[in-house]
């Protein structure tokens, strides 16, 4: 029996065929092997790129980020440093102004003081330097000069000032005592030279409270009113001089008169 080929899908392929399929399958090859190799690198170049690209950009965005952080940043330390400024500015200010204020209190309190001083001082000076009547509440008996054969010299060398016996005496302004004792015909007398360089007598005392040598001041007690001496009668004689010596009287109205004293 003879037997017949086969055709239609069955035949086999001719060797022109096959080598066309082979150089087909070489070309595929070629392309997704050698052709797809070579194509590689410029591939990855591109996507190098790409992402070399998408990294700039990042490091952009974050650079530019971190920036503004650090503006803000140094914008709040300058707002915080301007207001600690403000406020040291402030206390300053403050601590100037009360400084200035304690100091015009203070150069206040010390004008008041040194015036108050000053009062003092004066009122002091005043009272050292003051006169007053050698018996309180007393006027004058016998008037300076008067005359008559009650004194050796012919007439009175000073006032007699109306004084029960033991009155107080006083100096009648400030000085030092240059006699305190028995004095003849004044009896127990003390003798003052005044601040201002005059001399006053206290003469006819009951008792003498003062000795030589002794500072008095204006109101000082000497000793108590008597009669002692060439005396009629318990009074005060009271004679201003311009020394210590006996015979250089002056008016001792006139001479309390001209120091404030009323007589």
């Amino acid at each position: 029996m003879a037997f017949t080929r086969a055709t239609g899908k069955h035949r086999a392929p001719s060797r022109l065929t096959r080598r066309s399929a082979n150089l087909a399958g070489v070309a595929t090859l070629a392309t997704a092997g050698v052709i797809g190799t070579l194509a590689s690198p410029a591939v990855a170049a591109d996507a190098e790129a790409a992402a070399s690209v998408e990294d700039t950009g990042l490091t952009q965005i974050v650079s530019m980020g971190s920036i503004a952080d650090e503006i803000a940043d140094q914008a709040a330390a300058q707002k915080k440093e301007a207001a600690e400024a403000a406020a040291r500015a402030k206390a300053k200010a403050e601590a100037e102004a009360e400084a200035e204020a304690k100091r015009k209190a203070e150069a206040r309190a010390k004008e008041i003081r040194e015036a108050k001083e000053r009062a003092a001082r004066e009122a002091e000076r005043k009272r050292l330097n003051a006169f007053r009547i050698p018996v309180a509440g007393s006027h004058v008996t016998t008037g300076y000069q008067t005359g008559g054969n009650l004194w050796s010299s012919g007439s009175h060398s000073g006032v007699d000032f109306r004084a029960a016996s033991g009155s107080t005496v006083v100096a009648v302004g400030a000085g030092t005592v240059v006699e305190a004792g028995w004095g003849g015909a004044y009896g127990n007398n003390v003798v003052l030279r005044m601040n201002d360089g005059t001399y006053t007598q206290y003469g006819h005392l009951s008792s003498i409270a003062v000795s030589v040598g002794q500072q008095v001041m204006a109101g000082q007690r000497l000793g108590l009113s008597g009669s002692t001496g060439n005396s009629t009668g318990p009074h005060l004689h009271f004679e201003a001089r311009t020394t210590a010596e006996y015979g250089s009287d002056i008016n001792p109205v006139a001479y309390l008169r001209a120091r404030g004293v009323s007589v």
